[in-house]
């Protein structure tokens, strides 16, 4: 079994953002930069379970960045995929990832995704890809198991689960019961040094979405003290500032 694993990097979620350029892109001055953890958590571990229920199978990971990225990389081959391809530009829009995953995946007989990244949290390269390579699409998985060429795969929906099959190859976005998180240990940092990067130019995309401009949410008021002997003040108050009531 051939299994593709797409991975982002986001900023650390202790990290402080700011723009830069008129608001128009991440100030990346001071961030710490970490693998996405729904890809990193759910995603990749389901794959190296396969892998390891599978004897003879490997997991490639695919990443659309710059060099510098390449400690991301590097920290998926040492929790053990076995090597990695990079698409040596930025990442402009779902669309643009999208075109240049699916330029790449031909041949897999599953690409997984995190469900969403936890920058920008669209859900949507993955449903992009699995139509960009024509193939079934399922998103938010919780649980997967596999018989022969047939998968079966639990996700939350409103109210309740729903258990789907599909035939391979296909596309997943994993959530959270997916799997579980792995450290890498020693061995699998010093391994991961010796492992392929892969490096390809992107492919041609014309670009349909610009980023026009990214703003901060709003600062919080400070917090108001309200006696408890004054309900119709806290009860005002909820009604005409905090629209609760």
């Amino acid at each position: 079994m051939k299994i593709l694993v797409c991975v982002s990097q986001t900023p650390d979620t202790t990290s402080k953002i700011q723009f830069a350029n008129g608001n128009t892109e991440l100030d990346k001055a001071g961030i710490q930069f970490i693998m996405n953890p729904y890809d990193e958590w759910y995603a990749l571990v389901r794959a190296l379970e396969l892998k390891e229920a599978n004897a003879g199978s490997t997991v490639t990971l695919l990443h659309v960045g710059a060099a510098a990225n390449e400690p991301t990389i590097r920290k998926g081959l040492a929790i053990g995929a076995d090597d990695a391809i990079r698409v040596d530009a930025e990442a402009t829009s779902s669309y643009f990832v999208a075109k240049q995953i699916a330029a790449n995946a031909q041949g897999f007989d599953v690409v997984f995704f995190g469900k969403e990244t936890i920058d920008y949290n669209g859900s949507e390269v993955p449903a992009m890809v699995a139509e960009l390579l024509d193939l079934p699409f399922v998103s938010y998985g919780s649980k997967m198991s596999t018989s022969g060429n047939v998968a079966t795969i639990e996700r939350d929906i409103e109210g309740g689960k729903e258990t789907v099959e599909v035939d391979f190859p296909f596309v997943l976005s994993c959530a959270k019961g997916m799997a579980e998180q792995r450290i890498p240990n020693m061995q699998g940092i010093m391994m991961s040094k010796r492992k392929p990067v892969k490096v390809v130019p992107a492919v041609a995309v014309n670009n349909t979405v610009a980023i026009k401009t990214y703003s901060l949410p709003p600062v919080k008021a400070g917090v108001k003290m309200i006696s408890p002997d004054n309900v119709e003040e806290l009860v005002k108050l909820l009604h005409n500032e905090a629209k609760v009531l």
